[in-house]
């Protein structure tokens, strides 16, 4: 048996123990360095079956290194989903999560339960309301600005309309059109829309709008919608804009199936450049579109997450980035033509 002395030595030995782990323990919940192993990042998609976003998170997953983790979920097109998944990979230790968000207005859930556990979020793709970006101070964007895709996909239908006498079947010097849009509401479909079409008629080309339809950024929704346009006008359609390239392809499988001979189709225009996208303008089925950068996205999305989950400051790639508000990183896009389609093939 421990004498007296010895177990009040002992005893003075456990409290000095326990005080010295209260210590550290109290430390470490100030401490901004990051904890041992391998940094975790979580990825949730609205939808894992839209090319793009596909194809921009296996941009992403190909930058993970050795001593990083990424755990992807796919929220399905739910924004419930997404929360419960924003939660899950919280509870599973992520550093930091990329969101696309499934409902751009609705992200209180997301960004309450992050905060409440000080991981930060790098939205991306799908911009959230500025004034919920600014509700903490470690909610960031990665992605480009939807007005400029606008501008550009309206500028190549303009410079096709103008130069090429043959889009204008009816030879009425007004161009009859048809758009393809995304999602109701949604603000991307709303701003490239607008943009496109106002800037299509500010170069100058006169323009008579026969009508449009929602696809939902979907190819085979954008194929039905295009089939009844077909039903409805014929022949008369002379230009149609799609708000992404896999609503425009829909449209080329609605005229495929239609049995029409290429030279009655409309020119198509769409926006993202895909890998299908881009080989549809290869083979002259589209026109253009307008490449959305999704290597660079990816790239941007992966060094910020990166710094962010170290500790680090989204103002740190001020020198690599356009960082705007200390919260922003877009990438501009780019026109893509026949004339140009070599240098984005097999990027």
């Amino acid at each position: 048996m421990l004498s007296a002395i010895n177990r009040r030595v002992l005893s003075i030995l456990l409290s000095c123990i326990l005080l010295v782990s209260m210590l550290l323990t109290g430390c470490g919940a100030e401490t901004t360095q990051h904890k041992p192993g391998k940094i975790r990042i979580g990825m949730t998609l609205y939808d894992q079956y839209d090319t793009f976003l596909s194809q921009l998170a296996e941009e992403f997953a190909g930058q993970i290194e050795p001593d990083v983790e990424l755990i992807t979920y796919n929220a399905s097109q739910s924004q419930q989903t997404q929360n419960s998944q924003v939660r899950k990979m919280i509870e599973e230790g992520c550093d930091v999560i990329c969101v696309n968000l499934v409902d751009r207005t609705d992200p209180t859930a997301v960004i309450d339960s992050a905060r409440k556990a000080g991981v930060p979020i790098v939205f991306f793709n799908r911009e959230l309301v500025e004034g919920d970006i600014g509700r903490w101070d470690k909610l960031f964007y990665v992605g480009a600005d939807a007005a400029q895709s606008g501008i550009m996909q309206g500028e190549l239908a303009a410079r096709t309309c103008l130069t090429d006498r043959s889009v204008d079947k009816n030879l009425d010097g007004i161009i009859q059109y048809v758009v393809l849009e995304g999602e109701a509401g949604h603000q991307d479909s709303i701003v490239r829309t607008e943009y496109s079409v106002n800037t299509l008629m500010k170069e100058g080309v006169k323009v008579d709008k026969l009508g449009y339809a929602i696809a939902n950024w979907n190819r085979a929704q954008a194929q039905t919608k295009t089939s009844q346009f077909i039903e409805s006008f014929g022949d008369s359609i002379e230009l149609i804009l799609s708000n992404n390239d896999d609503m425009a392809l829909g449209a080329i499988d609605a005229y495929e199936s239609s049995g029409m001979i290429k030279s009655g189709w409309p020119v198509i225009f769409g926006i993202d450049g895909t890998d299908v996208g881009l080989e549809a303008v290869r083979d002259d089925k589209m026109v253009g579109t307008v490449y959305n950068d999704k290597e660079g996205q990816a790239r941007a999305m992966y060094r910020l997450a990166m710094l962010l989950a170290k500790g680090g400051s989204i103002d740190e790639l001020s020198d690599e980035y356009a960082v705007s508000e200390g919260k922003y990183i877009r990438l501009p896009y780019a026109k893509v033509t026949a004339a140009n389609i070599n240098s984005y093939l097999g990027r």
